[in-house]
């Protein structure tokens, strides 16, 4: 079993957690609080700002080979994925202008482009953010809601071309073979950081 299959493996339980927290259930059911979604809207878009960094760090250190995607990572992370967030702020009236990260957020992406600093434990820093979301959107992609506010935003996540990224981004970590229990480290708390999100306003 490779390195990101084992760390996936032992991160099952909190992604378990993130499936069953309101949040998230709130979004599955199509019925979260709109005020609630605009605030974490907000928080993720900022998240994003720094995730797009972590892969321009991580770029930087790159071999020659992976140079590219990481680029091309940071690239629709920046232009994609934010104007994704942009669209989807329009109906909950979303100001990202005006907000401030939350402790939630500043602890996360602290600790993202810390992690970032060493290429190998970047990698396993960043990759339950693509994998857990993509997992999520699967899930919840079953009995998607009928709201097509927050539809889109399952969608976004449940779409195999996500999916792939995010099975690139675990490829790079097996290639890069870095300690395992640095990068097991790195996963879990970057897990435990996924769940802590959910509750950022």
């Amino acid at each position: 079993m490779s390195l990101s299959s084992r760390l996936q493996d032992k991160g099952g339980p909190l992604l378990a957690e993130q499936l069953a927290h309101p949040t998230v259930v709130g979004i599955g059911r199509g019925d979260l609080d709109p005020a609630e979604f605009r605030r974490w809207l907000e928080q993720d878009y900022l998240y994003l700002l720094d995730y797009t960094r972590v892969f321009a760090r991580l770029a930087w250190q790159a071999p020659d080979g992976h140079l590219g995607e990481l680029v091309d990572l940071a690239h629709s992370t920046l232009h994609e994925e934010l104007n994704l967030h942009r669209e989807l702020s329009q109906p909950f009236g979303a100001d990202f202008d005006a907000a401030t990260p939350s402790p939630q957020c500043a602890a996360y992406t602290g600790f993202l482009l810390d992690a970032a600093a060493d290429y190998g434990r970047g990698l396993a820093a960043l990759l339950p953010c693509m994998w857990g979301y993509s997992r999520l959107g699967v899930a919840l992609a079953h009995n998607p809601p009928a709201d097509p506010r927050f539809r889109r935003w399952v969608d976004t996540y449940a779409d195999p071309g996500f999916a792939a990224l995010a099975q690139r981004c675990a490829q790079m970590l097996d290639e890069a073979a870095p300690d395992e229990t640095v990068a097991e480290e790195a996963f879990m708390t970057a897990m435990r950081h996924e769940l802590a999100f959910w509750d950022a306003r």
